[in-house]
């Protein structure tokens, strides 16, 4: 957590501030591990494989999580794209077959085909 505050400051002044931002196996300073607990470098160079190991773990989960949501995604778009697709088909069929029976009732009326 963090807070940055400059209220009311005389003269007003633009603040730049510039973070270095850290996250898992960078996070750890493991120089001052290795001196704060005289570990040897064998078991210092294993504990940061172990992390490492960790880290792609959770990452392999994480994807695994994400594939799934993103697989029933392309689901739902192929099943609405399928009834769209029907609609679509049966949109034309109906107006072709409309537009027919109006052309041909026109016609009729106008004499151009003699009713049996």
């Amino acid at each position: 957590m963090a807070c940055f505050y400059a209220a009311d400051h005389k003269p007003p002044i633009t603040l730049t501030i510039d973070l270095d931002w850290k996250s898992g196996i960078a996070a750890k300073d493991w120089t001052n591990v290795a001196k704060k607990g005289s570990v040897e470098l064998m078991e210092l160079e294993l504990k940061k494989m172990y992390e490492n190991v960790q880290n792609i773990h959770d990452e392999m989960f994480y994807l695994r999580e994400r594939e799934e949501e993103m697989q029933e995604l392309n689901r739902s778009t192929n099943s609405k794209m399928a009834w769209m697709t029907g609609l679509s088909i049966f949109n034309l069929v109906d107006s072709t077959i409309f537009r027919r029976k109006v052309v041909f009732h026109k016609a009729t009326v106008a004499g151009l085909y003699p009713e049996c």
